[in-house]
């Protein structure tokens, strides 16, 4: 006897759930592998899942660094992923060269929560980069800062984490810095290159005012990037000094080895502000 389609679609669908599952769980065992300790924290209308030392942050002086990750997985076989948790766990590689007091911020329904009611696959896909995600991640962000004790912070975004960096710095008026690793900050020219829908949900860096003169930016581009090349860090609208090209990087590799330099740099631009 021959399955039924409906029971080979609800087969594909646990196989699928499962996977994301999985997924999940397995960013949070690399994380806590790294000394990392997760811990769910309030935004507006969502919950985040963070990371952070299993030691409270150093008392010591300086901005926080706050962690956001790239788009992850936001579509699987062609429908919106179950669960779009990041697979490649380079975020926290980066974080893990961090001195700083720092957190890893998790998006909106990631990390385990796409199932949560206020979730809806658009959070993932078209509206990845909405007012309502950019406004929980500055929540949960000022909730973090609270609770560390500190004044200013840093945001560190890789991809569209790092799109998500720019948006959410203009809303928090404790921004002492944006560090942008592959960056799309031209949404709209970055959907255009690869043929793909606009994402009309989403607000885009290079539609939004400047941020302010006051604030550090460095945005790092990979010469061979094929996914968010220079050209589209550029548009983004962030001053053209802040721009830096790094011959021979593409969009994964080689950040971890540029990153205690690109850290050391960072420090030394904030040394000496209120």
């Amino acid at each position: 006897m021959r399955p039924s389609a409906l029971g080979l679609g609800l087969a594909l669908v646990l196989v699928l759930a499962a996977g994301c599952a999985e997924r999940a769980a397995r960013f949070s065992d690399r994380a806590m592998s790294l000394g990392f300790r997760p811990a769910l924290v309030e935004g507006e209308g969502f919950r985040h899942m963070t990371f952070r030392r299993g030691e409270p942050a150093s008392r010591a002086p300086g901005a926080l660094h706050v962690y956001l990750d790239g788009d992850g997985t936001p579509w699987e076989a062609g429908r919106p992923a179950v669960d779009p948790t990041p697979g490649d766990p380079l975020v926290l590689r980066l974080m893990a060269l961090d001195p700083a007091p720092s957190v890893y911020l998790g998006r909106p329904c990631y990390h385990g929560l796409a199932a949560e009611p206020a979730c809806a696959p658009a959070f993932w896909t078209d509206a990845r980069y909405s007012e309502a995600v950019v406004v929980s991640l500055a929540a949960a962000a000022r909730r973090i800062l609270a609770e560390e004790g500190r004044s200013s912070v840093v945001w560190l975004g890789y991809s569209g984490g790092g799109t998500l960096a720019v948006l959410v710095a203009a809303r928090v008026r404790e921004t002492a810095g944006v560090v942008t690793l592959a960056a799309n900050l031209d949404v709209d020219g970055w959907t255009r290159l690869h043929g793909q829908p606009p994402l009309t949900a989403s607000l885009n860096p290079a539609r939004r005012p400047p941020l302010s003169p006051g604030i550090y930016q460095r945005h790092y581009a990979g010469e061979r990037d094929g996914v968010v090349p220079p050209a589209i860090v550029a548009a983004g609208g962030a001053p053209s000094e802040s721009l830096r090209v790094i011959p021979r990087y593409g969009h994964v590799c080689c950040w971890t080895e540029v990153w205690p330099d690109a850290l050391a740099e960072l420090g030394r631009a904030l040394e000496g502000r209120p």
